[in-house]
């Protein structure tokens, strides 16, 4: 009898050099060996791959591997064929003989993993499904089939027909980001109802979360700067909105000295795969992208990720921070968000073709911005995982805000969702806890449960915030296929049931940092006094500037400027670039000369 445990291993060790599998990964590989369908989520990083890699190389026959993107693809096959494993693409950047030659190898036995698009299986699937021996059919970024994932892709709709063609292999869809909605839309639309989902923890404790809210300009550019310098000589990537943005801010951080190179859809090909190929090599270590930079790139050293601008949706957001720290050690994801992203994404998902749910999906993203709960707990509870504790990794555990008793508050709330069946949605839930005299409310009844009005000490805007809390901290959901009526998870239960005391974030009636616009002088430098005594010495230098150049000191730089400069004491090209009122020109005529006075001066303080 086959020992499969025995031979995965050895399969493990000798073509990937693992010693152990990850968590899930033998449970996975042993169900689809039996010839059983399965849903497989695994966080970027998880090893997903090792999944149906291992079944192929077990089981004879060939594996198909669907994939959506050209630098997935090559980027698998690249590293399947280097550690020995036979494997090849069809795809359209190789000429018909040469894919005709990949698919005659297959033929011969001679591939285990073929690597192909979804209009190319389906083109020749009849073919295939005639003639080869199928072992396996994985759909790799399988959410790309469902109107509910956040990537929709009308080329994969049509792979429900791949249960039809092969109707004795099993069907593995894979995919890093897919909330409760869309992983049971996946097995509706490939026509997979019965296959087992296995889901590993979204949890990546290993990466840090921040976000900063409510500047622009050159203070964000001034932030990045900062940022990336506190990370010298670490690779990442800067996601931008628009391919403009992503020239223009490289084209910035190129003038103040920092390797950065811009990514998006409309450079030429082989300039994209050079691009691709420096940063994988370590030669360019900052990425300014839009999000066509990064899928499939098996890059373990990305070390931090910047969102120049809010994501569309919570499902981008953690894919993109997912491709930090895969290997498991510290990485940092900053986000810089502001109401005009907002207005920006409001405007595309108006216009995408499925509003209704991408705009919910824009307004969770937005609440998770603004979150005055630990953000891992928020992007876990997006993705029904329970995470019942603060993770103590992200700017909200590492700067918390007051916090007060919640535990009957919530019971409140819990227990009107109860009695009325989690048939209501946000709004009716405030207006029953506050008692409100609505005809909806008394027409269903509501107005007769033992919870009506026992909120109603609470104005409507307090309730919305603590039950936006209850939604982050895990304690409820919307089930957007339901009306997007609210339902209690295991955790919410515990707590109605006084097993589980909640702490809420205190609600208070101040504008937001957002709607005001921060005074530059102010927002600039806080954290230091300036030094009065290295004022002077700039002075000095401006002043032989000004008498070499024969032209006033205000010219070369104002007072104001050289007050900056003594708070925030620039020491380097970048940091002296993003200062207020210094231009381009002017750094490069001046920085060395200013850079080199305050470092001698912080020299002699020590």
């Amino acid at each position: 009898m086959v020992d499969i445990k025995h031979d995965a291993h050895a399969l493990l060790k000798r073509f990937f050099g693992y010693d152990t599998f990850h968590p899930m990964q033998f449970q996975v590989i042993e169900h689809v060996i039996h010839g059983k369908d399965a849903v497989v989520l695994m966080p970027t990083g998880g090893g997903k791959s090792i999944c149906y890699q291992i079944p192929a190389l077990l089981k004879p026959g060939c594996a198909i591997v669907v994939s959506p993107l050209l630098a997935l693809m090559k980027d698998q096959v690249d590293s399947l064929v280097a550690n020995g494993v036979p494997a090849a693409a069809i795809n359209s950047q190789q000429t018909e003989s040469q894919n005709r030659e990949i698919i005659d190898n297959v033929y011969l036995g001679h591939i285990k993993l073929l690597y192909i698009s979804p209009e190319r299986l389906l083109a020749d699937m009849d073919l295939w499904a005639r003639d080869l021996k199928i072992n396996l059919i994985a759909i790799d970024e399988a959410h790309c089939i469902s109107h509910w994932g956040h990537d929709f892709r009308p080329e994969y709709s049509q792979l429900s027909l791949v249960r039809k063609r092969f109707p004795g292999v099993p069907v593995m869809a894979l995919t890093a980001t897919a909330d409760r909605l869309t992983r049971d839309d996946i097995k509706i639309q490939l026509n997979i109802p019965d296959a087992k989902t296995f889901i590993q923890s979204f949890d990546r404790p290993n990466i840090s979360l921040s976000v900063i809210s409510g500047i622009s300009g050159r203070e964000k550019l001034r932030r990045i700067v900062g940022f990336i310098e506190n990370h010298n000589g670490q690779s990442g990537i800067i996601y931008c909105l628009s391919r403009k943005s992503t020239e223009t801010l490289a084209t910035n951080l190129q003038a103040l000295g920092i390797n950065a190179q811009a990514f998006h859809a409309a450079i030429p090909t082989a300039q994209k795969l050079a691009i691709q190929q420096a940063f994988i090599n370590d030669d360019i270590p900052v990425i300014c992208a839009t999000i066509a930079f990064g899928m499939g790139i098996d890059k373990s050293n990305v070390r931090w990720i910047i969102h120049y601008n809010m994501p569309k949706n919570i499902e981008s957001y953690y894919q993109e921070i997912g491709r930090a720290g895969r290997d498991g050690m510290k990485a940092d994801a900053l986000m810089f968000y502001s109401f005009a992203d907002v207005k920006t994404l409001m405007n595309f998902a108006n216009d995408s073709g499925q509003a209704i749910i991408n705009i919910e999906k824009l307004n969770r993203m937005q609440q998770y911005a603004e979150a005055s709960v630990c953000r891992r707990r928020v992007l876990l509870s997006y993705f029904n995982e329970r995470y019942d504790h603060d993770c103590g990794n992200c700017d909200v555990c590492n700067n918390p805000p007051d916090r007060v008793e919640g535990t009957k508050l919530c019971q409140m709330a819990l227990s009107a969702l109860m009695r009325t069946n989690q048939n209501i949605g946000f709004k009716t839930l405030i207006d029953i806890l506050r008692g409100s005299r609505k005809s909806d409310i008394v027409a269903n009844g509501y107005d007769k449960i033992k919870t009506y009005g026992v909120g109603r000490d609470l104005k409507a805007s307090q309730w919305n915030a603590y039950l936006l809390q209850m939604l982050q901290l895990g304690l409820i959901f919307i089930a957007y296929e339901e009306d997007s009526h609210l339902k209690i998870t295991e955790l919410g239960k515990e707590v109605l049931y006084g097993k589980r005391n909640i702490m809420l974030s205190k609600f208070y009636y101040e504008t937001t940092a957002l709607s005001k616009k921060p005074k530059q002088e102010q927002a600039i430098f806080n954290e230091e006094e300036e030094d009065l005594a290295l004022f002077e010495k700039l002075k000095a230098t401006r002043k032989a500037i000004a008498t070499a150049r024969k032209v006033p000191p205000y010219v070369v730089f104002t007072d104001k400027v050289l007050h900056m400069m003594a708070v925030a004491k620039p020491t380097t090209k970048a940091q002296f670039g993003t200062l207020y009122g210094v231009a381009e020109a002017k750094t490069e005529l001046y920085w060395m000369q200013f850079t080199s006075v305050i470092k001698e001066y912080l020299s002699n303080k020590k």
